[in-house]
């Protein structure tokens, strides 16, 4: 099984192809970094995964099922699968950071009263207990990337998408981030991270099974072993 599967895809933007010719396929329960200079398509890609972007050319498979068997409706409900880590992550700053990660569960129409121990739980894991009722912009950017892994995982997802999630945090929070990471792959959570970090990636290949992948020239290649 295939959790996310791209063939031949290609992507263009204002005039001109972004991407071209991308296939990828992510198991589940694998972890794979993705690499290359700014510009070279990385949020694009991570876009074409979860389905906020349609390809210009090729096939997007999620869950097995082409992209274009899904109505609006079933696409909602996949991305209830897919947790995605933004680099600039927002909030809502009027409300507490417990509610702010709990807006998934909100949005999906579940109980989120019944939820509160979760959420707890949650806040916990992240290293934030003490601010579940602190208000977004109170926070740091290290917390502020940690409450967005928290709102990113709140239902459970089968994956994680994170665009850049240590660019705005120092050394010591990067390797924060990283050990949260490695804890939701050895879940059986397909991990899917971009990155220009390649001390970040380095670290990780002591820690977790990670493929690396680059893009370059608009196209995707596996990242050379000296990585």
């Amino acid at each position: 099984m295939r959790v996310i599967e791209l063939e031949n895809v290609a992507y263009s933007y204002g005039g001109g192809e972004l991407l071209s010719d991308i296939s990828l396929r992510l198991a589940p329960g694998s972890f794979h970094f993705l690499t290359g200079p700014s510009g070279a398509g990385k949020s694009t890609l991570l876009k074409l995964c979860y389905l906020e972007l349609a390809p210009t050319a090729g096939r997007v498979q999620l869950f097995e099922r082409p992209s274009e068997g899904y109505s609006r409706d079933e696409v909602a409900r996949a991305r209830q699968r897919i947790g995605v880590v933004h680099q600039d992550c927002q909030f809502l700053d009027h409300l507490p950071l417990a509610e702010n990660i709990a807006l998934p569960l909100t949005v999906a129409g579940r109980d989120v009263e019944a939820e509160r121990g979760n959420i707890a739980e949650l806040l916990r894991w992240v290293g934030l207990e003490a601010h579940a009722d602190a208000l977004p912009p109170s926070l740091s950017g290290g917390e502020r990337q940690r409450a967005a892994l928290a709102r990113a995982v709140v239902m459970s997802p089968d994956i994680v998408l994170a665009d850049e999630p240590t660019g705005n945090v120092d050394w010591e929070m990067g390797q924060r981030l990283l050990q949260l990471l490695v804890e939701l792959n050895k879940m059986g959570k397909t991990i899917l991270v971009a990155t220009h970090d390649l001390t970040l990636i380095r670290t990780a290949k002591s820690k977790v099974a990670a493929r690396v992948l680059r893009i370059s020239k608009r196209r995707l290649q596996l990242a050379g072993a000296d990585l």
